[in-house]
């Protein structure tokens, strides 16, 4: 998605949990504990992987992508499917998504990564590519063809 930006992985946080789960420091009830809605959500908006779940090894994960902010209003942490995200973001300026994994099998579940997606990430610049002002026009040749689509 080319509107995606400020990505925050959390992999290193991901391996750190399980390291302290291996040495015996964390029980598998600490890092285990999705809850319902969680699950339902994992069931229902989630994107399956062929990643096998790292503490029960017996279930593929699931992607869960929540969104936030202030243009939602009451949808504002719904649990959203891959394909509708770049939907809502050729439509709001800026919300936020927060993917986390699922095991629907041993309930592990963990945030992957958070990013913003929407339109003003798809004007860095000012202009867009192939979109250059037109002869000292002031922008007004490119406001006109945006104005068309």
């Amino acid at each position: 998605m080319r509107t995606q930006r400020q990505v925050v992985d959390y992999s290193l946080q991901k391996r750190a949990v399980l390291r302290e789960l291996l040495a015996g420091r964390v029980g598998t009830y600490d890092v285990c504990d999705a809850s319902p809605y969680l699950k339902n959500a994992a069931r229902f908006h989630g994107e399956p992987t062929d990643r096998r779940c790292p503490i029960c090894r017996s279930e593929n994960l699931t992607l869960v992508h929540y969104i936030y902010g202030d243009e939602l209003k009451q949808s504002a942490g719904q649990a959203r499917t891959l394909a509708e995200l770049p939907v809502l973001a050729m439509t709001l300026s800026e919300f936020q998504v927060f993917v986390v994994e699922v095991c629907l099998g041993c309930d592990w579940n963990h945030l992957v990564e958070q990013y913003l997606l929407g339109r003003d990430g798809l004007t860095g610049d000012g202009d867009v590519a192939g979109e250059q002002d037109v002869a000292g026009t002031g922008g007004v040749g490119r406001r006109r063809r945006e104005a068309q689509r």
